[in-house]
């Protein structure tokens, strides 16, 4: 099988170029933007499978419209698209299901659930992968780099569930193998909290604050619900305290 990833030097994408033979796409190779490039890039690789984890967050462009454009190119490939937990609000007070209709608060979870739905109307064969916030790899992300901050604050009340960037690469693989469609949550098996979570990856103690002692608007309990995934993944989805405790 051709596998194609996109945002091949991100932190996911890279991970996924290392555990498999993938033909890896970075935004240097093509701008996902352009869909005459993008579908020239897919003439060209002729692609059976795509994992699509490219987007920026200060981008709704990027984010939206590429995924578009990579869903219209994958006409006729397997396409697993990337979302996030942040497409919800936070307030159900329950881990969110798959059937959950999403409810984002910030621009970034606005663009995220556009694409979910652009890309499912484009390519209604493609899967949505929802996930969360992703450490574990090799070389320190953007959760270990924030935890290490010593002037960083974390929020005791915003709830989600960290997922090792290795899990779910390989959840990611065995999915793209498959012809399964919709949405599906694959996520960590523990909720914690951003100053929890933060503290399991540094190893001590770190500055806690409440989201409302900073005066900021975030979701607050964003726990993906994984009981479906489970069911269909020989990778087990660990929680970061079986990952990072001693």
């Amino acid at each position: 099988m051709t596998l194609l990833v996109t945002g091949a030097t991100g932190y996911l994408g890279s991970e996924l170029l290392r555990r498999t033979d993938a033909v890896g796409v970075a935004s240097a190779d093509v701008d996902i933007r352009d869909a005459v490039a993008v579908g020239a890039l897919f003439e060209r690789l002729r692609p059976q499978a795509v994992i699509h984890t490219a987007y920026r967050r200060d981008d709704r462009a990027t984010t939206l419209d590429g995924a578009v454009n990579v869903a219209a190119a994958a006409a006729g490939a397997r396409l697993v698209h990337l979302s996030t937990d942040v497409v919800f609000d936070g307030e159900k007070g329950a881990p969110y299901v798959e059937e959950d209709e999403p409810t984002p608060l910030t621009e970034y979870g606005r663009a995220k659930a556009d694409a979910e739905r652009a890309v499912l109307a484009e390519h209604p064969g493609a899967l949505v992968v929802r996930t969360s916030l992703i450490y574990g790899e090799a070389r320190p992300g953007p959760q270990e780099l924030l935890a290490a901050d010593p002037d960083a604050t974390f929020f005791t009340d915003e709830v989600r569930c960290p997922i090792q960037v290795g899990d779910l690469a390989d959840a990611l693989i065995e999915l793209a193998a498959t012809d399964l469609s919709g949405v599906l949550h694959v996520a960590g098996a523990d909720r914690l909290s951003r100053h929890e979570f933060a503290e399991l990856l540094v190893g001590r103690a770190v500055r806690a604050a409440s989201t409302a002692d900073a005066g900021v608007v975030r979701p607050r309990d964003c726990s993906l619900a994984i009981d479906r995934a489970r069911g269909l993944l020989r990778t087990r989805l660990r929680g970061a305290r079986e990952v990072l405790e001693p």
